[in-house]
């Protein structure tokens, strides 16, 4: 269930969406075309996923980076995206002749707005983390003030938040910037009837497993899942028959970066499960990974189920913004 803020209910009525005045930003964006995902190898096969292409992607303007999480429109080419300092990013992906990215255009940046119509530049108040697109609604999970927002759908980017929704886990178990980064739509013919799962990117229960909840449906209440080795959930995005791709990170000094993807089967994603699944990709520095941060899937027009993942380069000059697509083989 979704709490109304007054604050935002009376900010719309008496201004209105269309007069709020709002710092948006055409931002223009260079690309590199990556055509190989590990180094060194035309290789393109890597267990049931096919990488189809990627980009190396910088941009003039400060505000371009720190990207946490990417939703496709139904279109597979507009996109939104949240960056963890507080901003919208949306767009829209270029192909080139033989179907591979091949840059972005479009791209905008607006600062988000609380409850109250406000913005807050940086990771105190606005560090958002996860997204999802549900609806008439765009629904954003926040790390250090943890919450999950909900904003209009159309008219997020000028939009205060209209609501928060209850995340089940109490705040006082979620780490200050280890919360729930992962927040996917579940699809609405599924057990799980559309419903908003959020997952925990290093915030455990007492047994080390990430908490878990499901915010509404039948199935509405919590459940965890394994962290397996050393990496930690950072998104996740739900496929047709309702399994979820979960993207998770390895980041310390002792073992470095690497990403990894987990199919967690549908079945599993219930209240009071213990959820696991198999590994579908594991990729360190030998291949062109960074900081990857975000994952959306969706449908290709022959029916195949693609993969999306962007980096966050925490606004370093030693770490890349990257995008990465692959197919996944049914």
């Amino acid at each position: 269930m979704i709490r109304l803020s007054s604050a935002a209910l009376l900010f719309l009525c008496l201004a209105g969406v269309d007069s709020i005045a709002v710092a948006r930003e055409s931002v223009d964006i260079s690309s590199r075309v990556i055509s190989t995902f590990k180094i060194g190898s035309s290789e393109t096969r890597f267990g049931p996923l096919e990488f189809l292409g990627g980009l190396e992607m910088v941009s003039g303007n400060r505000l371009f980076g720190s990207w946490s999480a990417i939703r496709f429109a139904p279109d597979r080419q507009h996109f939104v995206g949240v960056l963890d300092t507080g901003h919208w990013l949306t767009g829209s992906i270029e192909r080139d002749q033989q179907g591979r990215l091949s840059g972005l255009s479009g791209v905008e940046i607006t600062p988000m707005k609380n409850g109250s119509g406000d913005t807050f530049e940086g990771k105190g108040r606005m560090d958002a983390e996860g997204l999802a697109l549900k609806g008439d609604k765009v629904l954003v999970s926040f790390e250090q003030d943890h919450r999950v927002e909900a904003y209009p759908d159309p008219g997020f980017e000028t939009s205060p938040s209209v609501g928060s929704i209850p995340i089940l886990v109490p705040a006082r178990s979620l780490r200050s910037g280890r919360g729930f980064e992962t927040l996917a739509a579940a699809p609405p013919e599924s057990a799980l009837k559309g419903a908003a799962v959020i997952i925990s990117e290093e915030s455990r229960d007492r047994k080390g497993n990430n908490y878990g909840a499901i915010l509404s449906g039948p199935l509405k209440g919590r459940f965890t899942v394994t962290r397996n080795g050393d990496f930690d959930p950072t998104d996740g995005a739900f496929l047709p028959n309702g399994d979820l791709l979960l993207l998770e990170r390895r980041f310390n000094i002792a073992n470095g970066i690497a990403m990894r993807i987990r199919r967690i089967p549908a079945a599993q994603i219930t209240p009071g499960a213990v959820a696991d699944g198999d590994i579908l990709l594991t990729a360190d520095f030998g291949y062109q990974i960074d900081n990857m941060e975000g994952l959306d899937t969706f449908q290709a027009p022959d029916g195949s189920s693609h993969v999306i993942i962007v980096s966050d380069d925490n606004h370093s000059i030693l770490e890349r913004n990257l995008m990465l697509e692959f197919r996944l083989a049914e």
